[in-house]
């Protein structure tokens, strides 16, 4: 009877015999980010304690320890919860957990140490901005980067006129300054996300003000925030009208031809992962953002400007070798996919003070937000079916202009059921965000 109740435990299986998975089995097959459970919560106490006893390094080995940690674990909650997760959890939670933390003064004085090492003394925070911003541009497809003016200019151009406009006029009756209203509240929604946004403008406002970029991140940040809410509404909205009324959309096809959109192929480099070409787009990345820099000196332009108008004209004309293209764009998807969530801590622990969040929002700023996506959509909507689009794709397409980024175009497509977009929506995000970006500080130049 020994052997028989032995048996029991096991399963037969190609290959020979398997040991049933009980609860330890399941509980290793949890998962936070890509890192086991048990390895995650055995990684997080060696951390942890080290900080308690100030034993962690005030260094980038600290810092990256402290913000991966939080990073991956509320990225993963945020992208769990019901109804959070359809709205930017991930961001949401990375960016506000932490701010809450060191409100209530949990995270202690070297902990801090570690993070502020990172962000700021080793301008962990820059490198992010480059890799992304040129590792972006140059891994675009060309013929996407070049045709998407000429299919998404139009709506593109008429919808953020009409944000801009609809969005002061509200703020003006909600007692905003016309100028406050534009660049604090407007840009940052329609700026392309934070990473390729709200980085570059605060580094850009800082140079134009005099002032350090982190006092701007946290005035920008909010806005960004709930118009990426608002458009994810507002794309659910649109997908159930294309439901009701199927001759308004195609469904995730934009243009109305015999022959579809011809854009959406071979989008972005499907190539392996060439780690030494990593290294060049590293490189590749540091260049351009300090050929921005070096630009400024001679120009007045500031860096970051610079920096995005650069790997555009690069892109465009052909004169990066394509290997190199390849890995400043994989680079990106490192970055991008590995550290977004990490940095968005880091943001939150240093540049989101509690306080200023909530003194800047209130009903008539989250009005104000509403507004101005609501006037873009709506706009792509009417001219996008007055250019032979099909009005509810090339609405949602639109409203990826105020999303935060690849991460609010992934959850602005997800809500509409319209992932094959994500070609249109990318020119809608990087070139209208960039686009912004440029005008904006230039503009804060000419009135400073």
């Amino acid at each position: 009877m020994e052997p028989a109740r032995k048996l029991e435990s096991l399963t037969v299986v190609p290959g020979g015999i398997q040991e049933k998975k009980g609860l330890l089995g399941k509980f290793g097959n949890i998962k936070v980010g890509v890192v086991p459970l048990p390895l995650y919560i055995v990684i997080a106490t060696v951390v942890y304690f080290s900080a308690v006893y100030k034993l962690l390094p005030a260094d980038m080995i600290g810092g990256f320890a402290i913000i991966i940690v939080m990073g991956i674990l509320l990225g993963e909650l945020g992208m769990r919860i019901p109804v959070l997760k359809d709205i930017g959890g991930p961001a949401i939670l990375a960016l506000l957990v932490p701010s809450i933390l060191v409100y209530f003064s949990v995270i202690n004085t070297t902990g801090m140490n570690a993070v502020t090492q990172l962000m700021k003394t080793s301008n962990f925070l820059y490198l992010y901005i480059s890799t992304l911003v040129v590792g972006s541009i140059l891994g675009m497809n060309r013929r996407v980067l070049i045709q998407g003016f000429t299919r998404m200019f139009i709506p593109l151009i008429f919808g953020t006129i009409a944000s801009i406009v609809v969005g002061v006029l509200v703020g003006l009756l909600f007692g905003y300054d016309m100028k406050h209203t534009l660049f604090y509240i407007v840009v940052p929604i329609i700026g392309g996300g934070i990473g390729e946004g709200i980085l570059p403008l605060s580094l850009g406002y800082a140079e134009v003000l005099g002032k350090s970029s982190e006092t701007f991140v946290g005035q920008l940040i909010p806005a960004a925030v709930i118009g990426n809410i608002v458009a994810i509404i507002c794309a659910g909205v649109l997908s159930r009208l294309g439901e009701k009324k199927k001759h308004l959309t195609g469904n995730g096809v934009l243009v109305k031809t015999k022959g579809g959109d011809g854009i959406t192929e071979a989008a972005t480099i499907d190539k392996p992962v060439d780690f030494p070409l990593m290294g060049a787009g590293l490189l590749i990345a540091c260049s351009f953002f300090i050929l921005g820099g070096l630009g400024n000196k001679f120009l007045g332009i500031p860096g970051p400007v610079l920096m995005i108008i650069a790997a555009a004209v690069v892109k465009s004309i052909k004169v990066m070798p394509a290997k190199m293209e390849q890995g400043a764009y994989h680079l990106y998807k490192f970055v991008s996919s590995s550290l977004t969530w990490p940095l968005m801590v880091g943001l939150g622990m240093l540049y989101i003070p509690l306080k200023d969040v909530v003194k800047i929002v209130t009903p008539g700023y989250v009005v104000v937000c509403a507004a101005v996506v609501v006037a873009m959509i709506t706009t792509g909507y009417f001219v996008g079916k007055m250019m032979n689009m099909f009005p509810v794709d090339s609405a949602i397409v639109t409203g990826c202009h105020s999303g935060l980024g690849g991460t609010g175009d992934v959850a602005i497509l997800s809500a509409s059921n319209r992932m094959s977009l994500m070609p249109f929506a990318q020119v809608s995000t990087r070139i209208g965000g960039a686009s912004t970006v440029i005008l904006a500080i230039l503009l804060l130049k000419l009135l400073s």
